[in-house]
């Protein structure tokens, strides 16, 4: 159990943060941006469930979304080296990567094909959701990023559930706009 009794600290004062296994990293540094914008997806799901009271299902389905984001933040914040709380590198599972894929099948078992790119917008929960999925996308392109880095490890899980979690807030996107039956739709070359 994490327990923060004492909100500042002065150490970041300097430019630094620290990671999971106490080192201390700039806070440009790219594993600092990439669980960064993990936290920016899950502040975005925040926003999104203020617009799901009316789909308690979606909105069970985002809580536990944002929970697991912790997951991917806390396995991002301590390379493969740093033990967690009970002497356990906290790490996202196969498991959490399934349980998104069940999510995007369910949800897109009930939506009629596309036929159209789909322009972001349409109902507030949709638009947040979207606005979710473009963040989520940013946070995976900044994990593989880091991936690249010579010396820099990353759980190959972490980088897949947020591949599946974009995937997931663009179906999630979808069905908060009555099924798809609300989507706005692209229209190629329409303001030529």
């Amino acid at each position: 159990m994490v327990t923060l009794n004492r909100i500042y600290t002065r150490t970041g004062d300097d430019g630094t943060t620290a990671l999971g296994s106490g080192e201390r990293r700039k806070k440009y540094d790219l594993r600092v941006s990439a669980y960064g914008t993990v936290d920016e997806t899950n502040a975005t799901l925040g926003l999104v469930r203020l617009h799901t009271a009316d789909d308690a299902a979606l909105d069970v389905i985002l809580a536990r979304v944002q929970n697991d984001l912790f997951d991917v933040g806390a396995d991002l914040s301590t390379p493969d080296v740093a033990k967690g709380p009970g002497g356990v590198r906290l790490a996202v599972t196969d498991a959490q990567v399934d349980w998104v894929e069940q999510q995007i099948d369910t949800l897109n078992a009930a939506i009629d094909p596309l036929r159209s790119f789909i322009l972001p917008g349409g109902s507030a929960a949709a638009a947040h959701l979207h606005l979710a999925r473009t963040t989520c996308r940013r946070a995976e392109r900044l994990i593989v990023e880091l991936i690249d880095q010579p010396g820099e490890s990353v759980s190959p899980t972490a980088l897949k559930y947020m591949n599946r979690l974009s995937d997931f807030l663009f179906v999630a996107a979808r069905h908060a706009n009555g099924k798809g039956a609300d989507d706005v739709l692209w229209v190629p070359g329409k303001n030529r």
